[in-house]
């Protein structure tokens, strides 16, 4: 792509996020630019004021003799004081609209910032299950976190560009206007040099796009490592993984040098460049054309304030291709995740009056690896408590996923209270489960707010300390939660990392507790615990018989004795049902079988 097309391109985007506000910046260097070029040409009447002695002589352009009869007009045209004045008003408007568009600038910087992050958030938060789990952590906090804030302070180089640009035009203008002959030559030189630094502009964008593809490596081996932290050390195996890291960060920092590299050339060469360039067109105007030399002298000042703009303007170029790799991610991921979004209109269910149904449900991950499950029926009647059995793999998490419908059927329909999956409002739907996985999830917080999700102070609503006591007291957690330094108020550390196992899970099932769900999921909750936190998480289960829809996927299957169904799965397909009494009875039965293995 040619340069103009991708000046065009990254307007584009700019605009998507910041609409035509981000016009009135650029008008605003137009005025900044225009001021200071015309500020720069007032001293040719100054020149003429001083050598004359209060009157002009020589022949004048017609340039110059527009600025004479505006200084006449102005009754200051003979007044070296008067012209003086003019020239320091106009520098100080200029410093004004300076002001203006670096504060106008902040701002939109500001609200770029906000409006990425905010929206990505939001695009994340509606994102398709199984986009998710195709992707890794370290890829959405390196966009999220890297990336934007790479494609934030681009723009800040994309508008630095943008003004470099105006900033030349005017000043090559006002030199134009002044010498046309210098001006064209000086020209026709800046554009050779410019057109020769098109190769450097697309080696930078290279390294650009490596940097951001290798940032993303990167963030995901960190986030492993770390999140593997305790295994690698424990197993003294960290070393395997920072092999990993040390070459990616190898490979990061030579593209970045690389990029700093030719950074530094650009620098270097612009002030000699600038030199030889004026310096031979002015021996070239002077010693062949016989041009006065005045008009060169403001129009050299103007050419040298040129080309050092010229070059800043490849600087300005290089530094906005250095992140643009950023900004193509920023965009790609936009692009991927809003087409990958969740259909999340449709019928508003009540509270769950009659139950769940899954009829003739086959469900594929890929459609190349073969279903994982094959024609599934299952019913979970209101206020009842189901069960899933069967070894690993079987496909119980895939239903229960299949219940919060972040997992759609490929063939076959679930039902909420009859209501065909397509055609409910997930949110409606949502609202009503509460879902506890073996994988504890607790947030680096006080334990009330881990219990509310931040619904307001227990301090200052009595009403919400109530609530929030009671799903403790439920969830068997309220006595361990007192015996805390701070009580509720405690912060339990990164993951939970300052509670027991069973006192993380416990805190976890009060969280789904004080939500009162209509319909509670339990994927292994206890499988991990001790006796007896596996006993007060199955009290607090059982106490729920009744009043609230549970399903409840468990290893251990002492923990489904109380269960009014359970269903046994093998290799995706339900293959006995009944209650664990039935099923226990059952002469060679796949159930009975299980439970015999567990007992020995």
């Amino acid at each position: 792509m040619s340069t103009f097309g991708d000046l065009l391109k990254y307007l584009k985007i700019y605009r998507r996020y910041l609409g035509r506000r981000m016009y009135l910046l650029f008008a605003l260097a137009v005025a900044t630019a225009v001021a200071q070029g015309f500020g720069i040409t007032l001293l040719l009447p100054l020149l003429r004021a001083s050598q004359a002695g209060g009157e002009p002589s020589g022949e004048m352009g017609w340039a110059e003799g527009l600025l004479y009869d505006l200084l006449q007009g102005l009754g200051i045209a003979d007044s070296m004081v008067g012209i003086l004045a003019v020239i320091a008003t106009v520098f100080v408007g200029k410093g004004l609209l300076a002001f203006a568009k670096g504060g106008y600038q902040g701002y939109l910087q500001a609200q770029l910032l906000r409006e990425l992050k905010g929206q990505l958030f939001d695009a994340y938060g509606g994102m398709r299950y199984r986009h998710y789990i195709r992707r890794n952590t370290g890829h959405f906090i390196n966009v999220i976190n890297g990336q934007v804030n790479r494609f934030f302070q681009s723009f800040k180089s994309f508008v630095g560009f943008f003004s470099q640009v105006i900033t030349t035009v005017s000043y090559f203008g006002f030199a134009l206007l002044i010498t046309w002959k210098f001006s064209l030559m000086a020209l026709g030189l800046g554009a050779v040099i410019l057109f020769l630094f098109k190769y450097l502009n697309s080696y930078v964008r290279t390294l650009s796009r490596k940097q951001s593809s290798e940032m993303s490596t990167l963030n995901k081996q960190l986030v492993q490592s770390l999140q593997a932290f305790k295994y690698l050390l424990s197993t003294n195996q960290i070393g395997h993984l920072r092999r990993r890291v040390v070459d990616s960060i190898q490979r990061l920092t030579g593209y970045m040098f690389r990029q700093n590299l030719a950074s530094a050339f650009t620098k270097s060469i612009k002030e000699p460049v600038s030199v030889l360039l004026i310096v031979g067109i002015i021996a070239l105007q002077v010693g062949v054309f016989q041009d006065p030399v005045t008009p060169i002298f403001v129009a050299l000042l103007l050419f040298h304030r040129g080309m050092q703009a010229t070059m800043a303007v490849q600087s300005g170029w290089q530094r906005t291709m250095n992140a643009i790799g950023s900004v193509e991610m920023v965009v790609d991921e936009f692009d991927t995740v809003l087409d990958r979004q969740e259909h999340r209109e449709g019928r508003a269910l009540g509270p769950l009056r009659t139950g769940i149904s899954f009829d003739d449900v086959c469900f594929a991950y890929d459609a190349e690896d073969g279903d994982v499950l094959h024609d599934v029926n299952i019913d979970v009647p209101v206020n009842q408590t189901v069960a899933l059995v069967g070894e690993s793999g079987a496909g119980k998490s895939t239903l229960v996923d299949m219940l919060t419908l972040m997992l759609k059927p490929r063939t076959g329909t679930v039902r909420i209270d009859g209501v065909p999956h397509g055609e409910i409002d997930l949110a409606s739907w949502r609202d009503q489960i509460g879902y506890v996985s073996q994988e504890t999830v607790v947030f680096d917080d006080t334990v009330a707010n881990n219990i509310s999700l931040w619904q307001g102070d227990i301090e200052d609503d009595p009403a919400l300390r109530e609530r929030v006591m009671h799903a403790a007291e439920r969830a068997h957690a309220h006595h361990f939660i007192q015996d805390l330094p701070n009580g509720y108020q405690t912060q339990v550390g990164d993951r939970g990392v300052r509670l027991s196992g069973g006192q993380q899970q416990r805190l976890f099932v009060a969280r789904e507790l004080f939500k009162q769900p209509n319909l509670l999921l339990l994927d292994e909750a206890t499988s991990d615990l001790d006796t007896a936190s596996e006993q007060h998480i199955q009290d607090s289960i059982d106490a729920l018989k009744g009043e609230v829809t549970v399903v409840i996927i468990a290893h251990r299957l002492s923990t489904v004795k109380n269960a009014d169904r359970v269903y046994v799965l093998d290799e995706g397909r339900v293959i006995e049902a009944g209650t664990y009494h039935e099923l226990r009875s059952r002469e060679n039965g796949e159930f009975r079988e299980m439970v015999e293995m567990q007992s020995l």
